[in-house]
C-alpha cells in the first residue's frame, strides 16, 4: 500500500512538472499558472518527503543498506 501511495505521488509531481513547462510555453507570463502549478508539485514533494520520513520512525517502512 505504501509503494502505491509513493508512486502516486511521484506521479502526481511529474504531472505539475509537465503542467508548469506547458503553462510557461502557451502563457508566456500572462498568468499565474506555472507559479501555481510549481508550487503545488514543491508542496506534494514535501509532503512526499515527510510521509516518508514519518514512515521510517512508525516502522511502516523499512530503511536498508546498499546490499543489506
Amino acid at each position: 500500500m505504501q509503494k502505491l501511495l509513493i508512486i502516486a505521488f511521484l506521479i502526481l509531481i511529474l504531472w505539475n512538472l509537465g503542467a508548469g513547462l506547458y503553462y510557461m510555453m502557451v502563457d508566456k507570463g500572462k498568468t499565474d499558472r506555472t507559479v501555481k502549478s510549481l508550487s503545488w508539485r514543491i508542496g506534494l514533494s514535501v509532503a512526499l518527503i515527510l510521509l516518508v520520513i514519518a514512515g521510517i520512525f512508525t516502522g511502516v517502512i523499512k530503511p536498508h543498506g546498499i546490499g543489506g
